[in-house]
């Protein structure tokens, strides 16, 4: 008797359990059992299963979009110095640069991550390819260690071939983005590698070095650059088929005065401020025929 009690209370509960589903606060009425019962919920995505980011600014294809890629995220703190982490400081800047370029009215922004949280570098490249953005600027800060002398900002362009050993070291460093202890969180075949840079369009690069020439002419008073400003490596996240890219290494945060600068909204504001010009510059000479200025 009491093993059929406990029965057919363990039925009325599972009766009352499928009666409805509360989530978010919403009440589901679930399907009748023997049909297909598997709630499934759509969430806005690109052809990869990405969520797209919201891109912001006036509608209309006439108006380029920038798409602004702050590194790291969550786990994964980037290049750190003594109090401040590189995915940190470069989120705080790549707000100040979207803002910058959201009140001229003339750019659609978009942000790969606009909080702190991880996105695999196939995830960015996703984000990239679904978005097709007109421009892709991808911002870094790097770390020399002990030596806290090593100051200055530098712009990387795509590269089979690095500019010096530590371009290779950079671009080593930031590929590994996507391993875990040693293990890596996505592959991709080497033929799918080889496809990406061969595929890799002489008037992408070109108007990318024309960015990157720009950017530094923008930035001559407000941005500490290093000595060797201009370097190029095989970086992932430049790979886009056929977005122009440039990857901004705001400068070190091993340095005091560099971290000091991105952790400063002052610093950023100007750093932002001569990367906004860049933009402008840049589409007025790549597509005149939609200048912002002859709308």
């Amino acid at each position: 008797m009491k093993c059929r009690h406990h029965f057919l209370l363990a039925m009325l509960l599972l009766f009352a359990a499928l009666g409805v589903l509360v989530v978010s606060g919403t009440r589901l009425t679930l399907p009748v059992l023997g049909r297909d019962y598997v709630l499934r919920f759509s969430l806005e995505t690109g052809v990869d299963g990405i969520a797209l980011p919201r891109v912001f600014g006036p509608s209309g294809d006439d108006y380029p979009v920038i798409l602004i890629d702050p590194g790291h995220g969550g786990f994964d703190y980037g290049a750190t110095g003594n109090v401040h982490r590189e995915k940190d400081l470069v989120l705080g800047l790549a707000h100040a640069l979207r803002d910058r370029l959201l009140e001229s009215g003339d750019f659609r922004v978009a942000m790969t991550r606009d909080r702190d949280a991880f996105l695999s570098l196939d995830e960015r490249l996703a984000m990239v390819r679904d978005l097709s953005p007109d421009l892709l600027l991808s911002l870094h800060a790097d770390s020399a260690g002990e030596q806290d002398e090593v100051i200055g900002a530098s712009i990387y362009t795509l590269s089979q071939s690095a500019s010096s050993r530590a371009a290779a070291r950079f671009a080593e460093r930031e590929n590994r983005a996507d391993q875990i202890n040693g293990v890596a969180l996505a592959q991709h075949s080497p033929g799918v590698n080889s496809i990406l840079v061969d595929l890799s369009r002489r008037r992408t690069l070109a108007q990318s070095r024309e960015f990157a020439r720009l950017l530094e002419e923008s930035g001559t008073e407000s941005i500490h650059f290093h000595p060797q400003s201009q370097r190029s490596a095989s970086l992932v996240v430049l790979k886009s088929l056929d977005t122009p890219s440039v990857l901004f290494e705001a400068g070190y945060v091993s340095n005091t005065d560099d971290a000091a600068r991105l952790a400063s909204e002052k610093g950023r504001d100007a750093i932002a401020e001569a990367m906004a010009s860049a933009v402008r510059a840049y589409f007025i000479r790549q597509q005149p025929a939609v200048r912002p200025s002859d709308r």
